[in-house]
């Protein structure tokens, strides 16, 4: 059943502290992502009760609360218009919204009647996950992982337009090839090519944005890198090309240019440094942008795409099976959005990234290994409607809530998905060695969402052909491993109700969650 999103934010609100706790409201393709000032407040069993989400990612800085696609947009603009509405701010459209804004200290009000829902075993394994995602974060609140975190940030507010423009540069070599619509297909790339044209000028405003400076020089600084006229320019005697560097060399400017403008601020008059610190930034950013930053961007964005086209072109099937296995465990830690810059540098270099159709093929894994579950726990009621109720989002390429809802917590099938996700990766990639390389114009989209954006060296039909071959090998190789490997005896002998004579919370033995050892970031054992 189809929920209320004004219902959804409107509940979630107190649940992770109120107003007063939130600092600041985000989203990508299927994530709320909260960053507050105490992640302590949130009530993680409340939230996961709440009508309409999927799943939750804790982390060190806020957390992530796993709606779906499409649902995530408007959840998220109602939840920022409650927040606006209890800091005061004035808002057109707040005239027709709630009378007031839930108080923090009102959960049960918020989660209404789904915390009578009385316990099953899909409440433990529920519990379990949230035990499990607590511990991870705990581990991955390092330096390194924060500043991938705000690599990520950079980069997920572009992701609707890369999916957009993707999906029309898709219809476009379509109607090309066909020789269809010959009258409007120039029209077509031009609107589907002015974004990855520009794409430069926006990784620039994120990154002054998400690191303390101002978005507008960012951009301006970033635009050097695009900007025609870069071409007169000779840095360590060869001339600049426009877009040379890409996304790496806007990033790298932007954030140049932010540190350059938080030295400068302070050190004026006041009556000065509206027109001093901003001439500065732009100046000293720009000129290290064209005698250094583009010219060592290029040399790194050159040396991506030379080898990801060499890695699955020579060790196809061998590396397949390393990053199909190794995905989830990324997706599982929330780091997989850090991958985003990888991609983009692919697409802007060869039109399409060969990296993401790979990867891909994990969540094709786990939806396997859920069948699998399905079929072997036929007694446990409310576990197969968990999973019924995850499994189109699955098969879509949304992932979290079958990894926090069934296979994680359960522990061994989170290893078969992976394996699952290997096979695939496997079966990709052996293609790949063979010339038949697949890949996906734009990022975003995965399982069956994906297909609209498949590109390659191939014919359309022989590379959709091979991705749907991929997916099969995934599901199959997931579901055999999960059937015959993957399930615990003692879980199979569990009554349903109960989880046996344990207590629910307690009704997954911890030797049983600590198959992740072998996928390396995948290990959830402590």
């Amino acid at each position: 059943m189809r929920t209320d999103p004004r219902h959804t934010a409107a509940a979630l609100l107190p649940l992770v502290g109120g107003p007063a706790n939130i600092t600041s409201v985000a989203h990508c393709v299927t994530r709320l992502r909260l960053t507050l000032t105490d992640p302590a407040r949130v009530d993680t069993e409340a939230v996961r009760a709440v009508p309409g989400v999927l799943g939750l990612v804790t982390a060190a800085d806020g957390c992530q609360v796993v709606l779906g696609p499409g649902v995530v947009g408007r959840v998220t603009a109602e939840f920022e218009g409650l927040v606006r509405a209890a800091a005061g701010i004035a808002d057109a459209t707040d005239a027709t919204g709630p009378a007031h804004v839930p108080d923090a200290a009102g959960p049960a009000d918020a989660a209404g009647e789904t915390t009578a829902v009385p316990p099953t075993v899909a409440d433990g394994l529920a519990s379990r996950g949230a035990e499990l995602r607590e511990a991870a974060r705990r581990r991955n609140a390092t330096p390194v992982k924060r500043a991938l975190r705000r690599l990520a940030a950079v980069f997920v507010p572009l992701i609707p337009a890369l999916i957009g423009c993707g999906v029309l540069a898709g219809l476009n070599g379509l109607l090309v090839n066909t020789g269809r619509l010959t009258g409007l297909t120039p029209a077509l790339t031009a609107v589907s090519s002015a974004f990855m044209a520009l794409i430069a000028v926006f990784v620039g405003v994120n990154t002054a944005k998400e690191f303390g400076g101002t978005p507008v020089l960012g951009g301006a600084v970033a635009a050097v890198v695009v900007y025609p006229g870069v071409a007169k320019v000779t840095a360590f005697g060869v001339a600049l090309s426009p877009g040379q560097g890409g996304v790496l060399g806007a990033l790298a400017a932007a954030l140049l240019g932010t540190y350059v403008e938080k030295a400068c601020r302070g050190r004026f008059p006041a009556t000065l440094d509206v027109l001093l610190t901003p001439t500065v930034t732009v100046l000293v950013a720009g000129l290290a942008t064209l005698y250094g930053l583009m010219y060592a961007a290029g040399a790194v964005s050159s040396a991506i795409g030379t080898a990801a086209t060499w890695l699955l072109t020579t060790t196809g099937a061998l590396a397949g099976l390393v990053l199909g296995g190794l995905f989830l465990p990324l997706v599982m830690l929330g780091l997989h959005q850090a991958l985003i810059p990888l991609h983009a540098t692919l697409i802007e270099q060869q039109g399409y990234t060969v990296l993401l159709p790979v990867l891909a093929m994990a969540g094709a894994g786990q939806v396997g290994a859920a069948c699998a579950v399905y079929v072997r726990l036929r007694h446990d009621a409310s576990l197969r409607a968990t999973i019924r109720s995850a499994l189109p989002a699955g098969l879509l390429g949304v992932g979290e809530p079958l990894i926090y809802g069934v296979s994680l917590p359960l522990g061994r099938p989170f290893v078969t998905a992976c394996a699952g996700g290997a096979a695939g990766g496997a079966f990709v990639g052996f293609f790949a060695t063979l010339g038949d390389q697949v890949g996906a114009t734009a990022i975003g989209p995965s399982g069956w969402a994906l297909f609209p954006l498949l590109s390659g060296t191939a014919s359309l039909t022989v590379t959709a052909a091979v991705y749907a071959g991929g997916l099969l090998t995934a599901y199959t190789t997931g579901f055999a491993a999960t059937y015959l490997a993957g399930i615990p005896e003692a879980r199979l002998r569990a009554p349903a109700a109960t989880g046996g004579d344990r207590p629910a919370a307690e009704a997954v033995p911890a030797s049983d969650v600590s198959g992740g050892d072998a996928a390396g970031p995948g290990r959830v054992r402590r």
